[in-house]
């Protein structure tokens, strides 16, 4: 039986998030309503990670098993013909039937957009978060630099992350624009609690807004506590742009597997 592996890229902003919820439309909903008038049956979607409500994907990536035997660009042209206009398939893959999105992952990349005029932006709303303070651009590359390696992130994540320990790997941190424009803040990491990213970026906003040196970042995440560090970024600000795999699983050390919780 094939096994696809599709990457997707979409807009968050009307979707409860990825997964099926009873209180809204999910993205995974209106793939699976598209799929199954393509296969003329009801498929079980995996996906890589858990986007959360308003988060958008250039690179989310969901797998499924079909017993129908269908070209590629089926999942391309044909596909893309059903979805929404804010929901497309990017690439489409056959994988061996072992391949799991989430537990083969390597590690992820997520950029989160800022834009930091002094006036609000109408074309930016949806999709940057809005800090009309300017920003200290090299203050919050210099906190940045605090956040990479191996460290136990519970200062970082969401008071209801079920994940079992909070020991996470960050390969890479880079804050790119420059002040009263827009700022972008990329972080890689074999794996994430849930609100990380956003947590992270609260930080680094509060010290590039001046009230708060750029050490402290070091001193929130030595403390393990949530209540030092800052406030949690917009959603819709997060895009979870790439999930990296090599020729299988990766070890299975502390922190370096995707948990249920993911960084939206």
């Amino acid at each position: 039986m094939p096994r696809l592996k599709l990457t997707l890229e979409y807009d968050g902003t009307r979707y409860v998030g990825w997964q099926l919820q009873p209180n809204g439309v999910s993205i995974h909903a209106r793939l699976a309503q598209a799929l199954e008038q393509l296969l003329g049956e009801q498929v079980s979607l995996e996906a890589a990670g858990r986007t959360d409500s308003g988060v958008h994907a250039t690179g989310q990536v969901v797998c499924f098993d079909t017993p129908r035997v269908l070209p590629l660009k089926a999942y391309g042209r044909g596909l893309n013909g059903l979805l929404p206009e804010d929901i497309a398939v990017v690439r489409a893959e056959e994988v061996p039937p072992e391949f799991d999105p989430r537990r083969w992952s390597h590690g992820k990349r997520y950029r989160y957009r800022v834009s930091n005029r002094p006036s609000r932006s109408p074309l930016r709303r949806l999709t940057h978060w809005e800090v009309f303070a300017p920003l200290d651009v090299e203050a919050m590359r210099r906190g940045a630099a605090h956040l990479l390696g191996r460290h136990d992130f519970s200062a970082f994540r969401a008071a209801d992350c079920q994940a079992a320990h909070a020991l996470r790997e960050v390969r890479r941190v880079v804050v790119q624009g420059a002040s009263g424009d827009e700022l972008s803040i990329t972080v890689e990491g074999t794996a994430f609690l849930k609100h990380m990213v956003r947590n992270l970026v609260g930080t680094l906003v509060e010290v590039g807004k001046g009230r708060r040196p750029d050490t402290w970042v070091a001193e929130v995440l030595a403390s393990r506590d949530r209540k030092r560090a800052g406030p949690t970024a917009p959603a819709h600000g997060l895009v979870l742009e790439e999930v990296f795999y090599g020729d299988g699983p990766p070890p299975r050390t502390p922190g370096g597997t995707a948990d249920e919780e993911d960084a939206e």
